[in-house]
């Protein structure tokens, strides 16, 4: 599933190609067919993320404001530019200007909503370290009363929005903490640098269009290493590298399951 990074550069690249001008909407599979044509034509006025949620805005018409997409396990997008090529029948959606096309399949969530459905969205999800002004007290109120472990609170949208599986267990290995520490035990010191730490790493992975999340002095051209060969791509230190030596302290990187997902740590850089 996308991480939150991937999110928001699809809503930077939304505005980018559309925002300011009619789009024409369809849906060649036909699965968002209706919702389409309540769409075609009107003005794309903006895009935002959060979390992992995708909205795209439209002014000046009936049957709803915003397009609501949340890509889950299986979505795709492809974003073009002209010629623009014919849609294949496993398109959801399609907008399309002389200029530029986005092709959605596959997506969890393809929905026209209200503004007032919007902000249940958001109501109902934690801060998302790349939404300005987003406040990282609202997640440390539910963390440091939680005995649940920190790397299970930090998979939770309604606790921290846009956070997966990779950011996660970076975070938690460059701060040095041990994922099975619960929130409560989490110092509020602990919990702000990880929410700093979060913001630049994702804001890295919005301009570059990949997760990187070593130090300079732990680059492959620093340590004299090979890259990483991953088809999630990025330098990280933990995550898919089970029982491969850490960067740092040499030790064989651990792995085991969690909430349904797959944790990466090194006991000893991340000692309890």
């Amino acid at each position: 599933m996308p991480e939150g990074h991937t999110i928001h550069r699809l809503a930077a690249d939304h505005r980018e190609a559309f925002a300011g001008r009619p789009v024409r909407a369809t849906s060649p599979q036909g699965k968002f067919s209706d919702g389409a044509a309540l769409v075609d034509g009107r003005i794309l006025e903006t895009a935002e993320a959060h979390g992992k949620h995708l909205f795209l805005g439209f002014g000046g018409g009936p049957g709803g404001d915003w397009i609501h997409i949340h890509l889950g396990l299986f979505g795709k997008y492809t974003l073009g530019g002209a010629p623009v090529p014919p849609p294949t029948d496993t398109v959801r959606l399609r907008l399309a200007n002389p200029e530029s096309y986005a092709d959605l399949r596959g997506p969890t969530t393809c929905a026209l909503i209200t503004g007032a459905e919007k902000q249940a969205i958001h109501d109902r999800l934690g801060p998302d370290p790349l939404r300005p002004g987003d406040d990282p007290g609202k997640a440390w109120q539910r963390i440091s009363r939680s005995r649940t472990s920190v790397a299970a609170l930090l998979m939770d949208q309604k606790v921290v929005a846009g956070v997966g599986n990779v950011y996660r267990a970076e975070v938690l290995f460059r701060h040095g903490i041990d994922p099975y520490r619960t929130g409560r035990d989490l110092t509020r010191s602990e919990w702000d640098a990880m929410w700093a730490d979060l913001a630049g790493l994702m804001r890295e992975g919005v301009r570059n269009n990949r997760i990187d999340t070593v130090r300079p002095e732990h680059t492959p051209e620093a340590m004299g290493r090979p890259p990483r060969v991953d088809d999630h791509g990025g330098e990280v230190y933990v995550y898919r590298r089970a029982a491969m030596p850490c960067h740092v302290c040499g030790g064989e990187i651990r792995t085991a399951g969690l909430a349904a997902r797959n944790l990466f740590w090194c006991p000893g850089c991340q000692q309890r």
